[in-house]
C-alpha cells in the first residue's frame, strides 16, 4: 500500500510539473479566442463534473456556459456541442474537418486498433470499410432481401409471448433475444447460443463506453492495468477472436447490436402514456384487418407508429453523445479559435431537449411530427440519434425496420399494463449505449382478435 502511495505522490507531483511548464508555455503564445470553459482542477481538467450520466450532466453545463463550450478531460481539449445550429456546423458546414476518431485505449484492444467502421480514422482504410457496408451490406435491396429474417423473429416472438404460461412477460428480456437472433442470422447464417452470445455483447457494449483514465491523462496509463480495465478488455476481445474464428468467412457489422434499444424505449413510454398506445393500437388494427400479421408492406399507412418511433428517438438517443469526433486542422467554429487535435462531442440527448426547438420538451409527445418534416436519417440536426455527415450511421434503415415491424406487431397483437405490484422504472445504465436500468415485466391480453 505504501509503494503505491508512494508512487501515486511521485507521479502527481511529475504531471504538475508538466502542468505548470505548460501553462508558462502557452501564456507566451497569440492570444486565441475560445470557447466558454467551466473552471477545471490540475490535473484532471473537468473529469469531475460529468458524473454516472454525462449527457445529463453536460446538458446541465450547457445552461450556464452555452451551445458550444470547452472542457478538458485531463490534458485533452473536449468541444460540447448542445444545440441544433453548432451540429449543423461540425457535421455539415465543416463536416470534413470534424470527420476523424480519436484514438482510445480499450477501444483499441476491443476493434482491433480501432479498426471498424465506427472507430476507425478518417482516411482510405474507413473510405473503403463504409463502401464495403453500404454497397454490399446495407444497401436497400440487401435490407430488403433479410425480409423473411425479420419476419420469422418476429412470429417467433409473438409466439413466445403467447405460449408462456406464466403470467408476467419479460419483455426486454424477448426483445434482446429478438435483435441478436436477427443479427445473427443475417450476418452469420444462423442463430448462436442466446445467453452465451448476448453476454459477450452485453460487455463489449459496456466497455466500449468505459472511462479509460490514460486516454485522458497519459501519464496514468498505469491506472487502467491496475483497476483490471485492460485485462478485461483483453479478455472480451479474445472471445471475440475466438467466436469470430468460426465464421471468418462471413460479415458482422457491430454497429447493429444495439438495435433493440428503441422497441424497449418505445413500449416503456406506451405504457407510460396510454392515450398514445390506445391511438397506436387503433391504427395497428385498421391496418392488420384481423391478419395474423402486420406486414413490413403496412408500416407506409401507420404515421403514428412512425411519430412515435421519431419521438423515442428524441428522448432517448441511443448514443446519447454520439461517437466523438476529432478535428483535423485548425479552425473557426462560431467565431471561435478551435485546434487541430481537439475533441468533439454532440451532446444528440441535450439536442432532443432543447426547449428553443422544441415545445415542452421533455415530454413524449408524438403528435409533434404527424405533419413535421423532421426526420432521424441525418438532414434535420435538431434530431441526430444516429449523428450525421460522413461518420453518420450507416445502419439506420435496417435498425429502423425492425424497430416498426416488432412495434407494430405487439401492439397489434397483445394488450399490454405493467405486471401489478411492479413498477416502469425509467432508469438508465450507462456504456456506449443507454439502456433500461431495469426490465420490462408485463401481462398481457390479446387484441385485435
Amino acid at each position: 500500500m505504501f509503494l503505491i502511495f508512494s508512487i501515486l505522490l511521485i507521479s502527481s507531483f511529475s504531471i504538475l510539473i508538466v502542468f505548470l511548464l505548460k501553462s508558462l508555455s502557452s501564456s507566451s503564445q497569440p492570444h486565441k479566442n475560445l470557447p466558454p470553459s467551466p473552471p477545471r482542477l490540475p490535473l484532471i481538467g473537468n473529469l469531475h463534473q460529468l458524473g454516472s450520466t454525462p449527457h445529463r450532466a453536460l446538458h446541465a453545463m450547457a445552461q450556464s456556459y452555452g451551445q458550444l463550450m470547452l472542457l478538458h478531460l485531463g490534458t485533452v481539449p473536449v468541444l460540447v456541442a448542445s444545440s441544433a445550429d453548432v451540429a449543423r456546423e461540425l457535421m455539415k458546414t465543416h463536416d470534413l474537418i470534424f470527420s476523424n476518431r480519436p484514438k482510445t485505449n480499450i477501444i483499441n484492444r476491443l476493434t482491433y486498433g480501432s479498426k471498424d467502421i465506427a472507430f476507425s480514422q478518417y482516411g482510405e482504410y474507413w473510405r473503403q470499410a463504409k463502401s464495403i457496408a453500404v454497397l454490399h451490406i446495407l444497401t436497400n435491396k440487401r435490407v430488403q432481401s433479410y425480409r423473411q429474417v425479420r419476419n420469422d423473429e418476429t412470429s417467433l416472438l409473438i409466439a413466445k409471448i403467447q405460449e408462456t404460461h406464466e403470467p408476467v412477460v419479460n419483455l426486454s428480456e424477448l426483445l434482446i433475444s429478438l435483435t441478436n437472433n436477427i443479427i445473427c442470422r443475417v450476418a452469420l447464417g444462423r442463430t448462436y447460443d442466446g445467453k452465451k452470445f448476448k453476454n459477450l455483447l452485453e460487455r463489449f457494449v459496456e466497455l466500449l463506453g468505459s472511462f479509460s483514465i490514460g486516454s485522458y491523462i497519459p501519464f496514468l496509463t498505469w491506472v487502467d492495468r491496475l483497476s483490471g480495465l485492460e485485462r478485461r478488455a483483453d479478455d472480451v476481445a479474445e472471445e471475440f477472436d475466438e467466436f469470430l474464428e468460426g465464421v471468418i468467412d462471413e460479415h458482422i457489422n457491430k454497429t447493429l447490436v444495439d438495435i433493440h434499444g428503441q422497441d424497449i424505449w418505445a413500449i416503456s413510454e406506451l405504457l407510460r402514456h396510454p392515450q398514445a398506445m390506445k391511438r397506436l393500437q387503433q391504427e395497428a388494427c385498421e391496418i392488420g384487418q384481423g391478419r395474423s400479421m402486420i406486414s413490413e408492406d403496412d408500416i407506409d399507412k401507420m404515421p403514428y407508429l412512425r411519430a412515435i418511433l421519431k419521438e423515442t428517438l428524441r428522448l432517448h438517443p441511443p448514443l446519447p453523445l454520439l461517437v466523438p469526433r476529432e478535428s483535423t486542422q485548425d479552425v473557426k467554429l462560431l467565431g471561435y479559435d478551435i485546434t487541430a487535435g481537439t475533441q468533439v462531442i454532440i451532446n444528440a440527448w441535450a439536442i432532443g431537449r432543447d426547449g428553443s426547438t422544441w415545445v415542452e420538451p421533455n415530454e413524449f409527445m408524438p403528435e409533434r411530427f404527424l405533419n413535421s418534416p423532421v426526420d432521424y436519417k441525418g438532414f434535420h440536426f435538431e434530431l441526430i440519434p444516429f449523428g450525421a455527415g460522413r461518420r453518420g450511421c450507416p445502419g439506420i434503415q435496417f435498425a429502423m425496420v425492425v424497430n416498426e415491424l416488432v412495434l407494430a406487431n405487439l401492439v397489434y397483437k397483445f394488450d399490454l399494463e405493467v405486471a401489478e405490484g411492479k413498477d416502469l422504472d425509467m432508469s438508465e445504465t450507462i456504456g456506449l449505449t443507454v439502456h433500461k436500468k431495469h426490465p420490462i415485466l408485463v401481462t398481457r391480453t390479446p387484441h385485435c382478435q
